[in-house]
C-alpha cells in the first residue's frame, strides 16, 4: 500500500498553506489511501548543527523528534509539503526540517558515492505554498531549494499550487477555487501513486 506523509510548515495552527494541505489530504482520502501527518511547529527539532556526526552511517546523531521524521521521510512514496513564503524562501520550521536532510545528503553522496545529478526519483512530491506579494518572482527561491530538497529525498515534484496575495489567517477561506484545486490535487496525486505502486 501507498504510503503518503503530509507536513505542515506553516507556523499557525490554522494558517492558509495548512487549510490546503487539509483540502489535499481530504482528496488523498478520498480514493482510500491513507495519510501520515507531521506538524513541524509540534516537533521539538534543533538546526542542523553541521557537527558531521552523520558522516558514518548516514543518520543526524542529534537525538530530538527528527529522528522519526527521517524514518517517515524514508518510508514513504508520496511527499505533500505545505508552507508559507518567508523571504522569498520556505518557513523557519520547513527549513530546520531541510536542513537536517543533510545527514541524508551525506549518505546519498559520501557514503554511498552516488554521482553528483544521477537521479532516481522513487517518490513523488506535491508540494503547496501562498506569499503575501504578487511579485513574479515570489516563489522562485522557494522552488529552488524544494528541488534540491526533493532530490536527496529521491523525490520528483509532481505538481506544486502556489498562490499569490494570501497573507492573513483565513484569506484562502476566500478563494473556495484554491481550496478545490488542492483537495484535487490530493486525490490526483494518490492516484498517480497507486499507478506506481
Amino acid at each position: 500500500m501507498k504510503r503518503i506523509l503530509a507536513i505542515y510548515g506553516s507556523p499557525r495552527r490554522q494558517g492558509n498553506t495548512t487549510l490546503l494541505l487539509n483540502h489535499a489530504v481530504q482528496g488523498v482520502l478520498e480514493t482510500g489511501a491513507q495519510v501520515e501527518k507531521i506538524v513541524l511547529r509540534d516537533l521539538k527539532m534543533s538546526p542542523c548543527l553541521e557537527i558531521y556526526g552523520c558522516k558514518e552511517t548516514g543518520r543526524c546523531v542529534i537525538q530530538d523528534d527528527f529522528q522519526n521524521v527521517y524514518d517517515q521521510l524514508l518510508a514513504c512514496h508520496g511527499l505533500m509539503l505545505a508552507s508559507p513564503i518567508f523571504f522569498y524562501t520556505v518557513s523557519a520550521h520547513t527549513k530546520i526540517l531541510m536542513d537536517r536532510c543533510q545527514s541524508l545528503w551525506v549518505k546519498k553522496y559520501w557514503i554511498d558515492k552516488i554521482p553528483y545529478g544521477q537521479r532516481n526519483p522513487r517518490r513523488k512530491g506535491l508540494f503547496i505554498s501562498v506569499g503575501a506579494t504578487r511579485g513574479k518572482k515570489l516563489f522562485e527561491g522557494t522552488l529552488l531549494t524544494l528541488k534540491y530538497f526533493f532530490d536527496i529525498l529521491d523525490a520528483e515534484l509532481w505538481k506544486a499550487l502556489l498562490y499569490r496575495e494570501l497573507d492573513f489567517k483565513g484569506d484562502v477561506l476566500k478563494h473556495q477555487e484554491h481550496l478545490q484545486e488542492a483537495y484535487e490535487a490530493g486525490k490526483e496525486f494518490a492516484l498517480a501513486l497507486s499507478a506506481e505502486y
